[in-house]
């Protein structure tokens, strides 16, 4: 009995976390290897920037009767010209560099007997080989994280020139020197490339929205759902892709729509969509209650008040006569969540309100006239510029009808078309004024996406696109790496 108890226990503890591993993604980003390809220049520019801030200790000694110091180790010039940036399945990127050349500047003291001599010395390192595997995991945040490096860094020779009076003199110490100095530096890429990666770019990873507010109403989850899935071709980043209310951040919309699917290889990124993520984003926006307003006065357009007061004037005149030059208003109030549905055709949002008559003598509290049901559907295009997604909506269908009698209904026929012609006119220039402005997607500051593509599925929205660098991965990681200071 004991044991039965226990393993129910344990079945009990691990429930969470199965459940969320087979909760689909809301969202799904794929960079594919012509992606890397944009990336490769940009890394290759780090690389050798990283690498030239280089800190060389000095060198003292003495060989034979020869006595020497060398200081002020400069690296002036770095050579990748034969370097390489490429998936490493199943575990992140490969940063390959072959047969590539280092030039160095460094101020020698000798002495020798009597006589002291000081100088310039440049050398040149050829068949400089570095091998670099990142590691990609999802941290304890739901972030994408360097979590290891394994560097490996190898310079096969090395030659130094001397000047100054006794130059000649001094080539036989060049083998001796350089081969100190290919040990040094052998022993400070790596290092170098492993803080560049751990602390510099997880910086810059560090900036990259996880879970963010996107207006005073609501926020969004961009946390990664498990470790990105890495293969030859592409980098797969699975996230929940979930909005939530900021008032109730625990009260969200369950994900029961089919995950996302990217087969594409053609463009350098792709992003997709599910139903869920516009689903959660309307859940959040409705229990937030913002899906209501009132159209009274100079909101009110004059030919539908009129319209109104014609059809409920026999009401009002048997509840009141006196009120029949009071204001007259709609308040509109929806009575679930919007729901989105995606075809091949395009996406849809449907809507269902409640909209109530009321008449608002002054003084007085309103009186409702009529109550009836609104349903609309709207089309919803969705399109994407830099790193924001945006969706435009435009009415497509519009019915009323009454919520006491089919009588009523069939008196509601009038208001059919200026109530559809109120709402185009009023209500969806407002809801696109508001979608326009958009929700950021999960990319770094500098990154944006150009020349996107909407394809629309069955379940799910695919955008197509290539990548933009805005700034230079240094401007990036720089400007990371400075918001994180200014935090601590």
């Amino acid at each position: 009995m004991t044991s039965r108890l226990s393993l129910l226990l344990f079945l009990l503890a691990l429930a969470p976390s199965i459940m969320a591993a087979t909760e689909p993604a809301g969202c799904k980003i794929r960079i594919t290897d012509k992606g890397l390809n944009k990336l490769k220049f940009e890394t290759e520019r780090f690389v050798e920037e990283e690498l030239s801030n280089i800190s060389i200790p000095e060198m003292k000694g003495a060989e034979g009767r020869f006595q020497y110091t060398i200081t002020d180790v400069k690296i002036t010039e770095l050579n990748l010209n034969h370097a390489d940036l490429s998936f490493l399945p199943d575990v992140g990127l490969l940063f390959d560099v072959q047969n590539s050349s280092i030039t160095l500047s460094f101020y020698r003291e000798m002495l020798y007997w009597f006589f002291y001599d000081t100088g310039n010395i440049n050398a040149s390192a050829d068949g400089v080989n570095i091998n670099t595997a990142l590691k990609l995991v999802r941290d304890q945040d739901g972030r994408l994280k360097i979590s290891n490096i394994t560097c490996g860094a190898k310079i096969r020779r090395m030659r130094a020139k001397f000047s100054g009076t006794l130059g000649k003199v001094y080539d036989f110490l060049a083998k001796f020197l350089t081969t100190g100095m290919r040990f040094l530096l052998n022993q400070k890429i790596c290092p170098a490339l492993d803080h560049a990666a751990l602390v510099h770019v997880n910086s810059m990873l560090e900036t990259i929205p996880v879970r963010t507010e996107v207006d005073s109403y609501i926020g969004i989850d961009y946390s990664l759902m498990e470790d990105p899935v890495v293969t030859s071709r592409s980098l797969d980043m699975n996230f929940r892709g979930m909005f939530y209310n900021l008032a109730e951040e625990n009260d969200t919309l369950v994900n029961y729509a089919a995950e996302p699917l990217i087969r594409e290889y053609d463009r350098m990124v792709y992003l997709a969509l599910s139903e869920f993520f516009f689903d959660s984003g309307l859940f959040s926006y409705y229990k937030a209650g913002i899906f209501q307003m009132d159209i009274v006065n100079e909101n009110m357009p004059k030919d539908l008040e009129v319209l109104l007061r014609t059809t409920y004037f026999g009401s009002v005149m048997m509840l009141n006569p006196a009120m029949m030059d009071s204001p007259i208003s709609l308040h509109l109030a929806v009575n679930s969540a919007p729901k989105t549905t995606i075809k091949t055709s395009g996406a849809t949002v449907a809507m269902t309100a409640i909209v109530k008559v009321m008449l608002r003598p002054p003084g007085q509290a309103p009186v409702q006239l009529s109550s009836m049901t609104m349903e609309t559907k709207f089309n919803a295009k969705v399109s994407m510029r830099g790193k924001r997604l945006a969706v435009h909506a435009d009415l497509r269908r519009f019915k009323i009808f009454s919520n006491q009698s089919a009588l009523e209904s069939l008196a509601l026929i009038p208001l059919q078309a200026p109530l559809k012609t109120m709402l185009q006119m009023s209500v969806v220039p407002l809801i696109n004024n508001w979608t326009k402005r958009g929700v950021r997607i999960p990319l770094a500051d500098g990154l944006d996406f150009i020349e996107e593509v909407v394809e629309y599925h069955n379940g799910f929205i695919v955008i197509g696109a290539n990548l933009h660098f805005s700034k230079g991965l240094r401007e990036m990681v720089g400007g990371a790496t400075t918001n994180t200071d200014e935090a601590h």
